[in-house]
């Protein structure tokens, strides 16, 4: 199996919204791409303010934007309906999908919120009314015992952020961040938290089923959000047995403190993690001109054999875009973080759409603003997305910035899945032993090898000196050392030890040279 790479790409604000949308000229983009799973982001139907046949809109006090939440569940065996061009065939849309990306060689990843559900979770039409909705046998007359599904305070109602009041819940429940039944406006007023406890109870259960229902319509994998919210006990649980049925599926899991890492991987079983605290935020640091490369040698040893078990991103949904005015400022600057990323391991990488073409997210959407990322929140039209949709069914309609930024993307993104020696060769830092070689800064570049038996390359990642970027945009030569102990490691054939190699390397780029 070569590296994962994976794209991410809300639905909703993919073209039309419909997931017709994803035809096969998209999916033959995605493979052109390099990807091998695709994350549907938002599919589980979630509180809206449009209303369905079957499906009434949910009051907009606890909707946050004009769309909603997609981690704002109300029934976890739907998808919702707005995704569907018939919205009573919805389930068959979402299954004809599924089929058109695994005919085309691609895995589906959806997203599983084990933490919350909406304040309108099974109040607003299910799709299955024969199952129970969580919560049906609860007690609310107690705050908590671990029969119930949810979080109550009795006496008390919801007293939500607003100056007028028109969605009313008496007894209040516990928010999906915040035990108190007046969550403030900078909380997830709009959820309901899961009550788990670290044994096995019937809330595991419910959710147990809950997944397996998705493993058996075909999905190849879940991202779990924010799993540090519940407790790991669950999640060893269910994990175990739903590979016991279904022993393909991956699990990805939010996850933002490092030393939980090796638990969530070694005890729990997850199979990817989120880097978001190690490798993202060193090379946003570096980025941002406070950070130094010397760091991205610090996180790997760091990380040491779990470094392949994460999953490494420039973007996702929750992230600012890095060509935003509050990250990189310039989509030009991408590169050097993105061979750090990419190239270091053979851990799979996470694009996220719009992010090959620079999307830049400065738009002042609905309920986030203009805060450089795109919502998830809104109805919204992204011109750059509309260019690029263009671009995938007729070959035309990007700006030329935004297509020689896609082919640098394509190259990157297939030589990291498909060229061996990368995809799943092995890795030595050359950092350490090239501190005093010509042109070498060790605050600024980030030099490695990746080999197998038949090839190794060396990548040379060079970042712009802070804020001068637009002035450091000039080519480099950097005369980087290869020790003895690099060769006998990656046993690299026809070089002499202590050999010296000169690259030429733009500022914010990664050179790419072959050495045998």
């Amino acid at each position: 199996m070569g590296k994962m790479i994976i794209y991410q790409v809300l639905p909703r604000l993919w073209g039309k919204g419909k997931f017709s949308e994803f035809d096969s000229e998209t999916m033959s983009y995605f493979k052109s791409l390099g990807v091998s799973h695709v994350w549907y982001t938002g599919v589980i139907r979630h509180a809206t303010t449009v209303s369905a046949e079957g499906c009434p809109a949910s009051d907009s006090q606890i909707v946050k934007g004009a769309a909603g939440s997609p981690y704002a569940i109300t029934d976890y065996y739907d998808v919702n309906p707005y995704l569907a061009d018939n919205p009573t065939e919805r389930m068959t849309e979402f299954e004809a999908l599924l089929k058109r990306s695994h005919d085309a060689g691609l895995k589906v990843i959806i997203d599983f919120v084990p933490n919350h559900v909406s304040r309108d979770y099974g109040k607003v039409g299910l799709v299955h009314p024969e199952i129970k909705p969580l919560g049906s046998d609860d007690d609310p007359t107690v705050h908590w015992r671990p029969e119930n599904d949810f979080y109550y305070y009795p006496g008390q109602p919801l007293r939500l952020p607003f100056d007028r009041q028109t969605y009313y819940e008496n007894p209040a429940k516990a928010s999906g961040n915040c035990f108190s039944p007046s969550p403030s406006v900078n909380d997830w007023y709009e959820t309901i938290r899961l009550n788990y406890c670290d044994f096995h109870t019937e809330t595991w259960d419910k959710m147990y089923e809950i997944v397996r229902y998705w493993c058996g319509k075909g999905v190849d994998g879940f991202r779990c959000d924010m799993v540090e919210m519940v407790p790991w006990q669950f999640f060893r649980w269910l994990i175990r047995r739903v590979k016991e049925e279904f022993p393909d599926i991956i699990f990805i899991a939010e996850v933002y403190q490092k030393e939980l890492y090796a638990r969530y991987i070694n005890e729990v079983g997850f199979d990817f993690l989120y880097d978001k605290s190690g490798l993202y935020d060193s090379v946003r640091s570096i980025v941002e001109g406070h950070g130094t490369a010397k760091s991205l040698t610090w996180n790997w040893q760091i990380l040491g054999d779990l470094q392949p078990r994460m999953l490494n991103f420039l973007e996702n949904h929750d992230e600012q875009r890095f060509a935003s005015d509050f990250f990189g400022r310039d989509a030009q600057r991408t590169f050097a973080a993105l061979g750090a990323g990419i190239f270091l391991n053979t851990a799979p990488y996470m694009v996220y759409f719009g992010e090959e073409i620079g999307e830049r997210g400065m738009d002042a959407e609905g309920f986030s603003g203009r805060d450089g990322r795109t919502t998830i929140f809104d109805w919204w039209r992204i011109s750059s997305i509309g260019r690029l949709i263009e671009y995938i069914h007729t070959n035309e309609g990007l700006t030329p910035e935004e297509a020689e930024l896609l082919e640098k993307w394509r190259r990157f993104l297939n030589m990291a899945a498909s060229v061996p020696a990368v995809a799943s060769g092995k890795t030595f830092d050359l950092c350490y032993c090239n501190y005093d070689s010509p042109g070498f800064d060790p605050d600024r570049h980030f030099v490695f090898l990746r080999g197998d038996v038949s090839e190794t390359w060396l990548f040379v990642c060079s970042f712009a000196d802070g804020g001068s970027f637009r002035q450091a945009q000039r080519p480099e030569v950097i005369s980087i050392r290869i020790p003895k102990e690099a060769i006998d490691y990656l046993d690299i054939k026809n070089l002499d030890p202590e050999t010296q190699i000169e690259v030429e390397v733009s500022s914010d780029d990664c050179a790419m040279v072959r050495i045998n």
